[in-house]
């Protein structure tokens, strides 16, 4: 098969999973498309008062058990939760948070799981992914939505009372092309036999029940998998920069019986189960990355009062106070983001599918920059371990801990730029309905033709809609007060995103999916405007009883958004990309060799892409 034929065939698998109807309003969606629905996000959804009562109970409960029971130093040290610890969550209700009260879980809002992962998340960051794979990817999730009733009954209630699941996608060579995918599902009486290879399933040492992807002839199913079936071995634990405390490892089928009343949905859905159960799974790396940046923001606020340097506190220090000030307004706005994100899922009025990817792909990235700047305004004491710190005397803060445990998440679930490409097809679904054939390079020349035609019709009513808008009137937003400006240029700029969308379609038209390094800056610049709505929106209700100090915040992350969204849009135009790719063609072409003189590498000799082999099951149970 050629190398565009590989190409097409995975991109076709890509297209069959994912959702293709738009029945619910989309905020992102219209942002992307030049039309600034604030209506839809503002005011912001409430929940009733019984749902709040209980997940404000909850919190607390969490925070208690955070505080008296889980020693996190201990989990970095020992890259294991304690037994007791897991034990403990699963009488807390922990591992049922967003499993319904019928199926025996606390059935809480998403706003408020959220809010607990983000508490866990700044105190433990491994002990938050042990929960968030159980709950938005491993069993519950995929059954809420797809499964049976049957099904519910029989695995949402062991899931409640912690019965840890994970969900078994990636192999050693498929990433994020499923049309690669070569563990096989065969239907053979009431059972299908699986046999393959998966790799990197977060909590799949210790789990007892799985999620697994598998091909059913030249389709992808997904399946729920007892992980103590007869065939299934753990072949190793993996070990990791950072998150030292998650069970993740490698996991081999072989000849493993799943009874056929197992599979979730319909054979050949497995895919669109996935990203469905991702729309609103995203939702916890959102929730753990506003954790950690809140508690850089007291780490920076106590020393940079703490330490002095040339007569003054570092953080009265310009150089400093910039860092403070970024860590701060982030802090603010990752959380905005979060909350207006998952109280838009607990509303179910909108599809967030492109919120809750925005907001995974915006909250991953800044909140490593954050932290960057914390271990950096930390000098040499940022680097050093909490443990080290602590041995000579001085208070054990795991600022490089952190920092190593929140690079994961712009590769989980989805990297930065699989992201963004994922953001992409969605945020111009619009153009590609009415333009499909006319950018599609495979199209003939009379689909072109009708396409054409198709396109005129669409773009003769849309693009007057972005020439002028109520961004351009001074007094538009007014009930927000200092913020409206920022409101306002939210509009006029998602007008300019979308014209210059139009521009790129014109200019490369069949090449603009391959126009990658453009089409992340497009999504950028969306996800900077949808992070400045949240923000603007989270101090207006903050204000209520918080006063001023919510609009400073929101105000100065504004100012910095601004700056970064002027920046993405002068490099649409003016960039290197062109030189980039073809110097890195060059670079794997081997004619740069000679930049590798004079170094030793010292990786450990091995295929690029293999699997364990032999070896004793390292799976474990909790006990």
């Amino acid at each position: 098969m050629t190398e565009h034929a590989k190409y097409a065939e995975s991109r076709e698998v890509g297209e069959q999973a994912r959702e293709t109807e738009w029945t619910r309003p989309s905020f992102a969606k219209q942002l992307f498309l030049g039309d600034f629905r604030l209506d839809l996000v503002y005011p912001v959804p409430s929940l009733p008062g019984d749902a709040a009562r209980r997940g404000e109970e909850f919190v607390r409960a969490m925070r208690r058990f955070l505080d008296t029971e889980v020693d996190p130093a201990l989990i970095e040290r020992t890259a294991q939760v304690p037994d007791e610890v897991v034990k403990g969550l699963a009488e807390l209700g922990a591992f049922g948070m967003t499993i319904g009260k019928e199926y025996g879980g606390l059935g809480l809002p998403y706003l408020y799981y959220c809010r607990a992962l983000m508490l866990v998340g700044s105190y433990c960051p491994a002990l938050a992914t042990l929960l968030s794979a159980h709950q938005s990817i491993g069993v519950p999730q995929p059954l809420k939505l797809f499964g049976t009733e049957e099904q519910k009954r029989e695995f949402l209630p062991r899931c409640a009372r912690g019965e840890i699941s994970a969900f078994l996608l990636t192999e050693p060579d498929v990433g994020s092309d499923p049309a690669r995918l070569s563990t096989t599902a065969v239907l053979d009486g009431d059972d299908y036999v699986l046999d393959g290879v998966k790799l990197w399933t977060t909590n799949g040492v210790v789990a007892d029940l799985l999620v697994v992807m598998a091909r059913t002839g030249k389709k992808i199913s997904a399946f729920v998998v007892e992980a103590d079936s007869p065939g299934i071995t753990v072949r190793r634990r993996n070990g990791f920069m950072g998150l030292r405390g998650i069970e993740n490892g490698v996991t081999e089928f072989a000849q493993v019986r799943v009874p056929a009343k197992n599979l979730i949905g319909k054979e050949g859905q497995g895919l669109k189960i996935a990203l469905t159960t991702l729309n609103t799974g995203r939702l916890s790396l959102p929730a753990t990355c506003a954790g950690n940046t809140k508690w850089a923001v007291k780490i920076a606020r106590e020393w940079g009062n703490e330490r002095v340097q040339w007569g003054r506190e570092v953080g009265r220090h310009e150089a400093v106070a910039t860092k403070i000030a970024f860590i701060a307004a982030t802090a603010y706005a990752l959380e905005a983001v979060c909350e207006l994100t998952s109280r838009m899922a607990d509303d179910q009025r909108n599809d967030i599918r492109i919120e809750a990817a925005l907001a995974k792909l915006f909250s991953s990235e800044l909140s490593y920059q954050a932290l960057d700047e914390l271990v950096q305004m930390r000098g040499g004491r940022g680097y050093e371990t909490a443990e080290s710190l602590a041995a000579r005397g001085e208070r054990g803060v795991p600022a490089e801990q952190m920092l190593r445990d929140s690079r994961i998440n712009r590769i989980f679930e989805g990297s930065s730029e699989i992201m963004h490409l994922m953001i992409t097809r969605e945020a111009v679904d619009a153009h590609l309905s009415a333009a499909g054939e006319l950018i599609n390079p495979d199209a003939s020349r009379q689909e072109r033709a009708q396409a054409l035609r198709r396109a005129s019709r669409f773009y003769a009513k849309w693009l007057p809609t972005l020439v002028a808008g109520t961004g351009n009137l001074p007094t538009s937003y007014a009930a927000f007060g200092p913020l409206s400006a920022h409101l306002r240029f939210v509009e006029r700029t998602s007008r300019k995103l979308a014209r210059s969308t139009f521009y790129g379609m014109s200019r490369w038209q069949g090449g603009l999916e391959h126009k990658q390094a453009f089409l992340g800056r497009i999504v950028d610049i969306g996800a900077e405007l949808f992070a400045m709505t949240a923000a603007c929106v989270k101090a207006e209700e903050d204000s209520k009883d918080l006063g001023q100090r919510p609009y400073e915040l929101a105000d100065t992350f504004c100012h910095q958004a601004r700056r970064r969204v002027d920046s993405l849009f002068a490099r649409l135009w003016d960039n290197s990309d062109h030189h980039d790719v073809r110097l890195a063609g060059y670079v794997l072409d081997g004619r740069y060799d000679f930049l590798e003189e004079g170094v030793l590498d010292p990786s450990i000799e091995g295929p690029w892409i293999g699997a364990p082999e032999g070896g004793e099951n390292v799976r474990r149970k909790i006990l």
